[in-house]
């Protein structure tokens, strides 16, 4: 059974449709990322799969007792006001100490614990973003674009941890991306969204479609042979 599921999904805003006829089916242990350019309605798939949006039309179903996590894509702490990593974690509920601990070891963020908010690097600040997310133990990883403002080393760093998180907790990870080069070695399946679905399948597969060519006007294939014969680096900075 699909841990989640969009049946028919349609959202308008003032009569304009930005979603129409999603039909979407997430595994349980998968990694699902959906790409598309900026308008697509990317961010507006994602609140309706956390529950943030009311769809105008169709249904979503889940599993009994679906627990997420959520990274935003941009999230603004003012760089004034002083905020530890742990004082960061607790918000807006504590957890006990060692929960704190294990999910900050999960996102590769250990030994930040006692560091500034506003001293973080834009990785180690995504880090943190996602141990807060894991610290419900979620069965469903969502993020939203959550490698902008990283560069290549730490976009790659990152989209490790994800699938060390993925393999750790067996979770399902759904991301969003408007890059598919650098999402390739990270995804089991892609969708590729411009207000409904253009086509999904392996990211090879899905960068090789005229369709997904199309849309972004980008000649893939290069990508896919590099990413093909090139393994990114081993170890990155965050």
């Amino acid at each position: 059974m699909p841990l989640l599921s969009l049946h028919g999904v349609d959202v308008s805003r003032r009569g304009n449709p930005i979603l129409t006829g999603i039909d979407l089916s997430l595994a349980a242990g998968e990694i699902v990322t959906v790409v598309g350019p900026n308008g697509s309605g990317k961010t507006t798939l994602m609140r309706v799969i956390i529950g943030a949006l009311m769809p105008t039309r169709g249904e979503m179903t889940c599993a009994p007792t679906l627990s997420i996590g959520y990274v935003p894509q941009h999230l603004h702490i003012d760089p004034t006001l002083p905020m530890s990593v742990t004082r960061f974690m607790a918000l807006p509920r504590r957890y006990p100490h060692d929960a704190v601990r294990l999910a900050l070891e999960q996102a590769g963020a250990d030994g930040l614990a006692e560091q500034q908010m506003a001293s973080l690097s834009g990785g180690q600040f995504q880090r943190v973003l996602l141990a807060r997310a894991l610290l419900g133990r979620p069965q469903l990883l969502i993020l939203d674009e959550a490698n902008q403002g990283l560069d290549h080393r730490a976009t790659a760093a990152f989209y490790r941890q994800i699938e060390r998180v993925r393999r750790d907790l067996g979770c399902t990870v759904l991301m969003v991306s408007h890059e598919l080069h650098a999402v390739m070695q990270a995804s089991d399946r892609v969708v590729c969204l411009n207000g409904h679905i253009c086509c999904q399948g392996s990211p090879e597969t899905v960068a090789d479609s005229s369709a997904y060519r199309d849309l972004l006007g980008i000649d893939e294939h290069d990508a896919v042979g590099f990413y093909r014969h090139h393994s990114l680096p081993a170890e990155a900075s965050a």
